[in-house]
């Protein structure tokens, strides 16, 4: 039976972690539905452009999550070693309560690729330019900062598919851990 919903941002939760699970081309309307107790009909109130409607729903929820947590505090905290520890530490935590995806990654892989990749494109942008501004302001140059920065954001999405595949959050935090102290190495 389909559940109550009283608002449109706890479907979008929902949602999210349908698209961890299953990823968006398995996501079908009726496995959405099954997963997340919503029925068609609220699902279309709040999505009416159906399933590329909610995916981009949870991009965006995604995204402003990152935008708050790590690119506004990467972009203003002056004292470098604080913005990169807070960013390893808000990174590390919202992939290990979230079953170690990248939602914006995995958005590309199948033939949804086109629809997400603009999205997807400017979500790793702006996480490169937020962490590499942080390390100009550290005293790097502008092409060293640019090079950790990539180089980071990477690593990261690296270790998020190594720790998936090992099914160990102890993975990912080791390897974030690894990437803080590589980042600040000309900063202590």
């Amino acid at each position: 039976m389909a559940r109550t919903v009283l608002d449109r941002s706890d479907v979008v939760l929902a949602l999210a972690g349908v698209f961890r699970r299953r990823g968006f081309e398995s996501g079908s309307l009726s496995v959405i539905q099954q997963e997340t107790g919503v029925g068609r009909g609220s699902l279309y109130h709040f999505f009416p452009q159906g399933k590329a409607d909610m995916a981009a729903a949870v991009l965006a929820q995604v995204g402003d999550w990152f935008e708050e947590r790590v690119f506004a505090p990467l972009r203003t905290t002056e004292d470098t070693s604080d913005a990169v520890a807070a960013m390893v530490r808000e990174v590390g935590a919202y992939f290990t309560a979230r079953e170690r995806v990248c939602l914006f990654a995995a958005m590309t892989l199948g033939d949804e690729r086109a629809t997400f990749a603009d999205t997807a494109r400017q979500y790793f942008t702006d996480w490169v330019e937020a962490l590499a501004g942080s390390l100009r302001r550290g005293g790097l140059p502008a092409g060293e900062a640019g090079e950790r920065a990539i180089d980071a954001v990477a690593t990261i999405q690296g270790a998020l598919i190594l720790a998936r595949a090992h099914d160990d959050d102890t993975t990912l935090l080791s390897i974030l851990a690894r990437v803080e102290r590589r980042l600040l190495a000309s900063h202590r």
